[in-house]
């Protein structure tokens, strides 16, 4: 009979502590951790992590795993048009992680659209009896709120500017020509009162001088012909280089002087950026 097997294991090879790994493993190791928690957690572990997480590289490859048509679109643009690193003494992270923390495309940059939160992040200037906050009168699709903002019997003004840089979108990204901008406001009237409303949407420069704008003037609504409310939308495309800003701007009133808030009401706002895909 032939001699038994033995079932002596064999001594388990040590572990390999991630520091050992050489450095393009450890880019290919971190690039598969979430957004958040390499620039929380993994950034501080130690210097060559957060050199790490400070490059562009463990970024591109997490854009590299969007196989979308969209994310095959930004990843060749982030090839082609990548990030110069002289907003890093602007902002504490590569442009790339503040993309991928903030996914700036197809969100909507406006922030309190429906007046949700009040007047929080607005610019608000009163005429008459001044901006509200009300319940809409009619459903508006795919608000993430049922409230609106309401006008007054004098023109009633109200901006946000929205600074694309910092919701994620680097500055030669925007100047690359692939990227568009899509615009959109909801507005409409009360039945028993007309009113009037302007939306002027201007892209700016830097310094916050206007490069491009869009205007939108509908007829008034007449007292007791309507109710609800209704889109104006733009898309602003090949609007050039150097365009960091988007100022929303909105006025409304209404038309018989009335005390209260019987002007045009607005909500849903949006500022949305998306990528060219041809």
């Amino acid at each position: 009979m032939g001699a038994r097997p033995s079932r002596r294991r064999l001594p388990a090879d040590p572990p390999i502590a991630l520091d050992a790994l050489p450095p393009e493993l450890l880019v290919q190791v971190l690039s598969h951790v979430p957004p958040r928690a390499l620039v929380t957690r993994c950034r501080a572990v130690c210097r060559a992590w957060r050199d790490v997480v400070d490059g562009p590289t463990v970024w591109l490859l997490q854009l590299a795993r969007d196989r979308s048509a969209e994310g095959r679109a930004l990843y060749a643009a982030a090839q082609r048009c990548p990030p110069n690193g002289e907003e890093e003494e602007e902002f504490p992270l590569c442009a790339l992680a503040r993309y991928c923390l903030r996914a700036p495309l197809g969100r909507n940059l406006i922030f309190n659209s429906c007046g949700e939160q009040g007047f929080r992040g607005w610019e608000v200037e009163h005429g008459g009896n001044g901006w509200a906050v009300e319940k809409n009168l009619t459903l508006v699709p795919g608000a993430p709120s049922q409230t609106c903002f309401v006008t007054s019997f004098e023109w009633c003004f109200k901006r946000q500017l929205v600074d694309l840089v910092m919701e994620g979108v680097w500055q030669e990204l925007l100047d690359s020509a692939q990227i568009e901008i899509c615009v959109a406001d909801w507005w409409g009237a009360r039945e028993n009162c007309g009113c009037v409303y302007r939306l002027r949407v201007r892209l700016l420069d830097v310094y916050e001088n206007e490069v491009v704008k869009f205007s939108a003037s509908p007829n008034p609504v007449l007292q007791w012909t309507e109710r609800g409310c209704r889109q104006v939308s733009h898309v602003f495309t090949n609007f050039g280089k150097g365009i960091r800003y988007v100022s929303f701007e909105q006025y409304g009133r209404d038309t018989r002087s009335w005390v209260g808030h019987y002007g045009a009401l607005v909500t849903h706002s949006s500022v949305r950026v998306r990528i060219r895909l041809s």
